[in-house]
């Protein structure tokens, strides 16, 4: 702080240094004046200028510590040590325009509320009619047309699913009720809803579960089997897709592996991240880069973690790792 204080204050520095050399020339050029006694002046000034330096170094130094410490609870009506005219100048401006903010931000909050609102209530309508379309499908006799429908519908679903998880991700603690899971009922509840996919595409599944119950969410547990192994259905071509459960280190690991066309080494630290889909040629026009993304932002609010290993031409293998004892109750859930 001493180092700004003095870049701030250089000019004065700059001018008392030079009224002095400027004195000293004087005393230099007019023989008269006593070089002993400007240089005793000089020196009583010196002190005098640095006890003065010192003084408002004191003051506003003060004033601008307290205005960096500042947080958003406290606000600039804080600031006890705006005591002179500019300072009061830069606390009601600061106060005027942290109003203005604060104002626009419950605005924009107020909206953006009103928008999920809006946006929750019409996947929510959008439900009926998909499942009375679902029933009509089914009731088909047209076993072609019936696979292709089924196909486009199920895409709809998925894609109105994540739409509506993604509104209720930022405020998924608010809906999370923690309890003794069965991974493998949804598991096979996933695998049914995405059967016509898989039958489409010549996929089959091979499950093998040692352990079945871990303690989270169900609803969200069941949003991040649906996008992994949607993804896995997604990206592989032929052959069964290994879901499998392991237990080591007081930890249930449940890994999913397509055989699909993998990951390269530059996109796999990405793979996460917001609106990333892929670098490789053949990558998905229609992927939102959204299902990754959403089911990490789920995982972490579970406290699961998710581990994927990916080569190209390799497929790829997702672990989820469910620790035994869970942070939310404390309890063994087996």
């Amino acid at each position: 702080m001493i180092k700004v204080f003095l870049k701030e204050r250089w000019s004065w520095i700059a001018f008392f240094v030079f009224m002095h050399f400027f004195i000293l020339l004087v005393a230099y050029l007019d023989v008269s004046i006593a070089i002993s006694s400007i240089l005793y002046i000089i020196f009583l000034n010196s002190i005098l200028f640095f006890l003065f330096l010192f003084s408002r170094y004191q003051r506003e130094v003060a004033f601008f510590k307290e205005l960096a410490e500042l947080n958003e609870e406290s606000g600039f009506s804080e600031l006890s040590s705006a005591s002179r005219p500019f300072e009061k100048m830069v606390e009601i401006s600061l106060n005027e325009y942290s109003d203005r903010l604060k104002r626009n931000y419950r605005t924009q909050l107020s909206y953006l509320e009103d928008e999920k609102d809006e946006l929750l209530a019409w996947i929510h309508e959008v439900k009926t009619p998909m499942t009375a379309m679902k029933l009509m499908i089914d009731r088909m006799e047209d076993k072609q047309l019936k696979k292709q429908l089924t196909y486009e519908w199920l895409r709809i679903h998925l894609l109105l699913d994540q739409q509506l998880h993604r509104k209720k991700i930022p405020s998924i603690q608010n809906d999370l009720f923690m309890e003794t899971v069965d991974v493998e009922e949804l598991i096979f509840a996933e695998l049914r809803t995405l059967q016509s996919w898989c039958i489409q595409k010549g996929l089959g599944f091979e499950v093998e579960l040692t352990d079945k119950l871990v303690i989270s969410d169900k609803k969200w547990l069941s949003f991040i089997l649906r996008q992994v192994l949607s993804n896995a259905v997604k990206y592989s071509e032929l052959g069964d897709i290994e879901v499998k459960s392991i237990v080591e280190s007081d930890q249930m690991q449940l890994s999913i592996k397509d055989n699909g066309r993998g990951i390269t080494p530059r996109d796999l630290p990405r793979i996460f991240d917001k609106g990333f889909t892929s670098t490789i040629s053949n990558q998905t026009p229609a992927a939102t880069g959204m299902g990754l993304f959403l089911t990490k932002k789920a995982a972490d609010a579970l406290s699961i973690g998710i581990k994927v290993e990916s080569a190209p031409n390799a497929g790829s293998t997702f672990t989820l790792i469910f620790s035994k004892k869970n942070e939310f109750t404390g309890v063994w859930s087996m």
